[in-house]
């Protein structure tokens, strides 16, 4: 069967308008019944456990994972093995989150009386507010939509989405609460570039010794090109006799230089050094020193301590080979 490619479009486009109005409803939801919710979550002690059955079993799966990576310790339980021993993984320090579109999902009040004789809240999210659910619950937070976005309204889509939308509303809601900060989110998320972007210091990376290029200001600019050249750094840091910084020369310092004509070879660099040039720190992050860069257009970046004796440099390149770009 063939269909014209504007009938799909009109299709797929029918969908991200039915589930826009599904989201767009939820603002009304974020009421005294979320914010109860949240004073639940808040106090808990143990663990958040969340639990849903077919698409809202992959839903709460999600949403266990953004709350345990954004400072609210949590795991999914499936409510079938639930009933088959894994109520044990449930202690009477957790907050129970339950996911049930009809609010009716047998596998979930099956153990509900299990989860009422731990006495601890239950914390049901579904789209009936007057579901066997929802009237058990400590608190109930509505994600009911007015249509699927399924033409034939029996697949979950809208309803998943409203499901999956409140449940970041609240992760993000506890994670500001907590104070949660861009390291802590990293030190859940040690591999990959999020890794590298929040843990990674200017100190893991940054040329030190004898790769730093350096020279006094009082040398001619050829010296300072021989320096620059055999360091690869494309500048070099220029001090005074007391070896603190004044300034750096690099190589678009260079190019206008060379746009006058000035002989090299007789000028001393003082007169041509940038001077109260940006600097870095060992402890900053490698995203800070990156946004730093960026923000001011440069390069390379000077690390000096507390003192502003020089330490060390990095440039665009170590940034890259380090995945911080």
């Amino acid at each position: 069967m063939t269909v014209e490619h504007d009938k799909l479009k009109q299709l797929a486009l029918a969908v991200l308008d039915t589930e826009i109005e599904a989201v767009t409803a939820l603002r009304e939801r974020v009421n005294e019944h979320f914010l109860k919710a949240c004073d639940f979550m808040l106090a808990c002690s143990g663990r958040i456990v969340v639990i849903g059955m077919g698409k809202s079993g992959h839903i709460g799966g999600k949403i266990a994972a953004t709350l345990a990576s954004t400072g609210t310790p949590a795991f999914f339980v499936h409510p079938g093995e639930a009933s088959h021993g894994d109520m044990g993984m449930i202690t009477s320090k957790d907050v129970v989150l339950a996911l049930s579109n009809s609010g009716e999902t047998s596998e979930i009040l099956t153990i509900l009386p299990l989860i009422k004789r731990l006495g601890v809240p239950l914390i049901a999210m579904s789209g009936k507010p007057h579901s066997t659910l929802a009237k058990c619950a400590s608190a109930h937070i509505d994600v009911s939509v007015e249509r699927e976005a399924c033409p034939l309204g029996l697949a979950p889509t809208s309803s998943t989405t409203a499901a999956l939308v409140m449940g970041d509303a609240l992760a993000v809601a506890l994670l500001e609460a907590r104070g949660f900060t861009a390291e802590d989110f990293a030190m859940s998320h040690p591999g990959g570039l999020l890794g590298r972007r929040l843990l990674l210091r200017v100190s893991d990376i940054m040329h030190t010794g004898n790769d730093v290029p350096q020279v006094e200001e009082s040398v001619l600019i050829s010296e300072a090109l021989i320096e620059m050249s055999a360091k690869g750094l494309g500048m070099t840091a220029v001090t005074n006799h007391q070896a603190e910084i004044i300034g750096i020369f690099t190589d678009g310092d260079l190019r206008r230089v060379l746009a006058q004509e000035i002989n090299i070879h007789t000028q001393p660099l003082s007169n041509y050094v940038s001077r109260n040039c940006k600097t870095g720190h060992p402890d900053m992050l490698a995203a800070e020193a990156l946004e730093l860069m960026q923000r001011f257009k440069i390069n390379a970046l000077l690390i000096t301590d507390d003192k502003q004796q020089l330490q060390g440099a990095i440039n665009m390149h170590d940034l890259l080979r380090a995945g911080v770009v």
